[in-house]
């Protein structure tokens, strides 16, 4: 950073407990809404927008108080939506720059970015904190931009901005200048010094500013300097930078218990809306989402929903999340729904000028959606052999595209194709010399012309899966000389004979 002279972004969200709340609410936005906290029947005002503010609710109003104003909305306070909504804003805020201070309040979103050196990417900082605004609007928050060479003169103009011009940009050497109309409160005074400026009839920072700083250090001391300072926008900082982790979460705590499929579809499709906007904003899709529902009684149920390819599609995701919740509902009413989506790369597929054209990827996962509900989920997917010698060794894992390689495997003949019957038909076989001479099977007695055998297996002695088995290639023939190829199995612990298989 050496050589690029300071220049900061300052981003400040007011009620933040209530914006939190309204961003996945737009039913509510147009109401006045007041936020409470703590436990009835001590419950405070903590947060109100701009609506209920016009009607009088102040911060700090009981219930009681709350109740003689009509149509308005209460909710309570949600710590996990602010941590997700918080989280939504410092990765935005990350993909302008990658130095990035939080510096929040409990009733408000504050961070500051070190944006020195991004003009090339991002253009002059007007146009950066205008995009900021833009990105920052789409997540559902109305917030303030201040840019500034100093970082405490961003900080206190972005406090100062109303939402009818939410951001403005301090010229090198004129921060004293702009930050003198504003109040005093935008620097964060406690009682006594809120008390003492007011008896002085100090009430904005040109009027701090203008105070002589030996008198008024005399007075009180060097955080009478250090606010004059603040006032002045000529206080030095040291940045203390945050990681911001690129976490795709999305919460909301329901007002009420809900139990209808449709009414949890209609406020996922929301959350869904933000994780894509988030996801593409990174140039990367949802390659699986999670969804858990916390039920009445302290349980959850999650459930993982993974298309054989990323897509940012909402009105698939959507599909696929109502078909499988359809399949296995919840147990009981929803009180919160989180989602967690993991992201992945989008892949593209050139075709050929004469190429047919490929079924879409969506077609398959909503297919396979519709038949894990009829079926059960463990029977869809792609078998996978276990390293095992036990019949029918295999598991199903859900249907996944591999990525593109080349296969150096040498061209292998052809050869005989075996039909499993499933489950293995049961047969009366004749042996001779310890080897099958006859067999009736379907009704049919057929003569062993050739018998290529036994394999004897066995294995899992230390569980109640113990099994054993021997195993026959025959070589049949009926009475009307029709041929048959196929595998007959013996159970060594039964003593039983099946037909597990037919040769082509």
């Amino acid at each position: 950073m050496s050589g690029i002279a300071e220049i900061y972004a300052c981003i400040y969200a007011r009620a933040f407990p209530v914006q939190a709340l309204l961003r996945l609410r737009p039913e509510l936005c147009d109401r006045a809404c007041v936020v409470m906290e703590g436990e009835p029947p001590t419950q405070q005002a903590c947060s109100v927008n701009s609506k209920a503010r016009g009607l009088g609710v102040e911060h700090g109003m009981t219930q009681v108080e709350v109740d003689t104003f009509s149509h308005i909305t209460v909710l309570s306070r949600s710590r996990k939506e602010e941590a997700v909504a918080k989280a939504a804003l410092l990765e935005c805020a990350g993909g302008f720059s990658p130095r990035v201070e939080d510096a929040s309040e409990d009733r408000a979103f504050l961070c500051v970015i070190d944006i020195a050196g991004t003009e090339k990417l991002f253009g002059p900082p007007e146009l950066l904190a205008r995009n900021l605004h833009g990105c920052i609007h789409t997540l559902g928050i109305e917030a303030c931009f201040a840019v500034s060479t100093n970082f405490h003169a961003a900080v206190a103009l972005a406090k100062g901005l109303s939402q009818h011009d939410p951001v403005q940009v301090i010229p090198a050497g004129e921060e004293s200048a702009v930050l003198a109309s504003l109040p005093l409160a935008v620097l964060d005074l406690d009682e006594e010094q809120s008390e003492r400026f007011a008896l002085w009839g100090i009430r904005t920072l040109g009027m701090l500013a203008a105070l002589p700083e030996k008198e008024l250090i005399a007075r009180m001391g060097q955080t009478g300097k250090r606010l004059r300072q603040m006032a002045r926008g000529e206080i030095p900082h040291l940045f203390q930078p945050v990681e911001p982790a690129f976490v795709l979460e999305e919460r909301i705590d329901l007002d009420s218990p809900v139990e209808a499929l449709d009414a949890l579809l209609f406020v996922t499709n929301l959350m869904l809306e933000h994780l894509i906007v988030r996801a593409a904003s990174r140039a990367v899709a949802l390659a699986s989402v999670s969804v858990t529902l916390t039920l009445d009684g302290g349980r959850t149920h999650t459930r993982t929903v993974r298309p054989a390819l990323p897509t940012n599609d909402r009105q698939l995701w959507l599909k696929l999340l109502h078909l499988d919740l359809e399949a296995q509902p919840p147990s009981a009413a929803i009180l919160a729904v989180t989602l967690i989506a993991e992201p992945g790369s989008t892949s593209k597929v050139q075709l050929g000028l004469f190429a047919p054209q490929l079924p879409e990827p969506s077609r398959l996962d909503v297919t396979l959606a519709r038949i894990r509900a009829i079926v059960g989920e463990e029977n869809v997917g792609r078998a996978v052999l276990k390293d095992t010698h036990e019949p029918d060794g295999f598991r199903m894992e859900p249907f996944a595209i591999p990525p593109a390689r080349t296969s150096d495997a040498p061209f292998a003949s052809l050869r005989p194709a075996l039909r499993r019957l499933r489950p293995p038909e049961a047969t009366f076989v004749t042996c001779e010399n310890e080897r099958p001479a006859a067999v009736i099977f379907r009704a049919e007695r057929y003569s062993v012309e050739r018998a290529y055998g036994p394999w004897e297996t066995s294995g899992e002695w230390w569980s109640p899966t113990l099994w054993g088995c021997e195993g026959w290639d025959l070589v049949m023939r009926a009475g009307n000389r029709a041929m048959l190829s196929c595998r007959l199995v013996r159970d060594l612990l039964r003593g039983q004979w099946q037909m597990v298989g037919l040769y082509d």
